[in-house]
């Protein structure tokens, strides 16, 4: 009797022993679950291990605190509470020292309040290492959870290849331990797009519950959560009502009640990620740093104002969400009047269409690029089993919607806001290994298996991964010359910075200029001097730079500060490039080593970002 499976076997007869064991077993499924989310966390603890905060993390953390201990959600409306109450409530466990709170006049002293909190009234090494601690075990659980849904849809073999996918991938890597809310609406939407698949194909009640529920947590994640929402509800409604499998009236109208069930669900669930409370603090009063009404105001478009009013006037949401719901259309689906370098051009208040999908492609490495795009010719050309077209249209036809949206809004944050791509790319390259493991030739084995590899071989050994470019765009080490958004760089390198002044720069008797982005606060707990801090010391020098452009010294700048020249030798100290800053941009050797310190991001910004300079001194 031969050995060989039989050419009219079933696909899922050719599939390896343990294979076929990740899709019957769920003991063996959660085993080998485990061990890749371990992997992925152990990963990304090493590659971010000298990461410092990025920009935004004391304002979440100092948010999280007060949701906890105050119950008022008059700090960071901008975000869902999720994250920040998760953080927020390991960090009162194990101590977090909070000032009283006051009502704000304005942003700029709400987060002077929340940095000052963090660095200067506790210990900022320890709340860093905390959050990291409470924000690995948020994403590995809903990195867990994604993989729970995805087998539900598709079976355990492609669930633990697309988890597979994202433990290698990046992006992940670098915001797995941070405290922001990009990672976990990514999860959490596409957890939810794969459940809602799964009910509308099944229609079974605990498909969806799950789905209600995956939905609430990624709408109290971040404000990008709506636009899946919006998708997941109106395509439920739209087969509840004409699907073609619903026999008669009634059967409609139960499947709509459904749909309108997991709806209402949802919003239950955020509602109490805000104590079930309509306003932000205790009284009836507004506390925000700026009226309800005038952040509606803020918004331009006629359409967008008329549902803001419409939300505030119903009481649908709680009154923090709406304001920061309002904060999200102005500022990001209307976009800032920025200025933004992309694809080695200057482009003025809009980057081109292609900005989202161009990101996506010079963050991601290319071999799981090619996985995405494979697994997705394979739904095209109908190559996939077919109880696995609905789930898989589901999450491509969402990837799209997202992506129209993203076309029109804001694209200083680069990657980040388009991060809920990735989990669907993931589920594409999934799909793929399917097909591989099934397939009879071994050509299709051999181009996945490469993928994963080539993936492997580009990102594990980086470290910052949140710098990270595939080879394509420059690599790690010169794809920012390229880009200057959010996902080049968001103050990770600042403890790295004052090491290096304490090291090589103070005891000169040196003030550098600094224009990284490391808050005042920060800057005061961790000894940093710089140009400007005392005006009656550094008038002089600032006054001379300010009007001849002119200066000579240490001079750091943000890989995305914007700044688009190179100057003299480079030298690599402790990761940053070290260069010689002087009067007219000529060049010459250091005297001694980092006299400058910065990102280079090509030649034709150089005049905004000397002006920005010359602002902020």
């Amino acid at each position: 009797m031969s050995s060989h499976t039989p050419q009219n076997a079933s696909p899922e007869s050719r599939l390896p022993h343990f294979t076929r064991a990740l899709n019957s077993d769920p003991l063996v499924f959660a085993a080998f679950l485990l061990i890749v989310v371990a992997l992925a966390i152990g990963r990304s603890a090493v590659a971010t291990r000298l990461d410092s905060f990025t920009l935004d993390e004391a304002y979440h953390i100092t948010a999280g605190v007060s949701y906890v201990q105050r119950a008022d959600f008059r700090i960071n409306p901008e975000h869902p509470p999720l994250v920040k109450l998760w953080v927020g409530s390991f960090l009162t466990v194990t101590g977090f020292r909070l000032s009283p709170l006051r009502v704000f006049q304005d942003k700029v002293e709400e987060r002077s309040f929340t940095q000052e909190e963090v660095y200067l009234h506790n210990d900022p090494d320890s709340v860093q290492r905390r959050a990291r601690a409470a924000m690995f075990a948020l994403n590995g659980l809903l990195l867990a959870a994604l993989a729970l849904a995805l087998r539900r849809a598709f079976g355990g073999a492609v669930a633990l290849a697309s988890t597979l996918y994202l433990a290698i991938d990046p992006t992940i890597a670098a915001h797995l331990p941070v405290v922001m809310t990009d990672l976990p609406v990514a999860l959490l939407a596409s957890t939810a797009m794969a459940y809602s698949a799964c009910a509308f194909r099944d229609w079974k009640w605990n498909d969806l519950v799950a789905c209600a529920i995956a939905m609430g947590f990624a709408l109290g994640a971040k404000h990008s959560a709506p636009v899946f929402c919006v998708f997941i509800g109106a395509v439920g409604i739209v087969l509840a009502l004409l699907g073609r499998d619903a026999r008669g009236p009634s059967l409609r109208w139960l499947r709509f009640a459904g749909v309108c069930g997991m709806l209402a669900g949802a919003l239950v669930i955020l509602w109490g990620m805000y104590f079930f409370r309509f306003h932000e603090s205790n009284g009836a009063g507004e506390t925000f740093n700026r009226s309800l009404a005038v952040k509606i105001g803020d918004v331009s478009s006629g359409p967008y104002r008329f549902v803001l009013k419409g939300l505030s006037a119903t009481h649908i949401t709680p009154r923090a969400y709406l304001w920061g719901f309002a904060d999200t259309v102005h500022a990001g689906l209307e976009g800032r009047a920025l200025t933004q370098f992309a694809f080695g051009h200057v482009y003025y208040a809009k980057a081109p269409w292609f900005f989202f999908p161009g990101v996506i492609a010079a963050k991601l490495p290319i071999g799981l690029g090619l996985l995405s795009i494979l697994g997705a010719g394979l739904f095209l050309a109908r190559g996939l089993p077919r109880e696995w077209t609905t789930p898989t249209a589901a999450l491509l036809g969402a990837g799209v919607w997202f992506l129209f949206v993203l076309k029109s809004g804001a694209t200083y944050a680069g990657m980040r806001h388009a991060m809920p791509l990735l989990p669907i790319l993931s589920v594409m390259g999934g799909l793929a290994s399917y097909a591989a493991m099934t397939a009879m030739k071994a050509s299709l084995k051999i181009v996945v298996a490469l993928g994963f590899l080539g993936a492997g071989f580009s990102a594990l050994p980086v470290l910052r991964p949140w710098e990270y470019f595939n080879e394509f765009a420059g690599g790690a080490s010169n794809g920012y010359l390229h880009f200057d958004d959010e996902g080049v760089d968001l103050g990770q390198r600042a403890k790295e910075i004052a090491g290096y002044y304490h090291e090589a720069i103070q005891p000169t008797g040196e003030v550098p200029l600094l224009n990284y982005q490391i808050p005042r606060q920060e800057r005061k707990a961790r000894g940093i001097d710089w140009l400007g801090l005392d005006m009656q010391r550094d008038q002089a020098r600032v006054t001379a730079f300010r009007e001849s452009l002119s200066s000579t010294g240490s001079l750091w700048i943000s890989g995305c500060g914007g700044i688009a020249i190179r100057y003299g030798q480079r030298s690599q100290s402790r990761g940053l490039e070290t260069c010689l800053f002087t009067e007219g941009l000529s060049t010459r050797p250091a005297a001694r080593p980092a006299t400058s310190i910065f990102r280079a991001l090509g030649r034709s910004m150089l005049g905004s970002q000397i002006s920005k300079l010359r602002r902020n001194c």
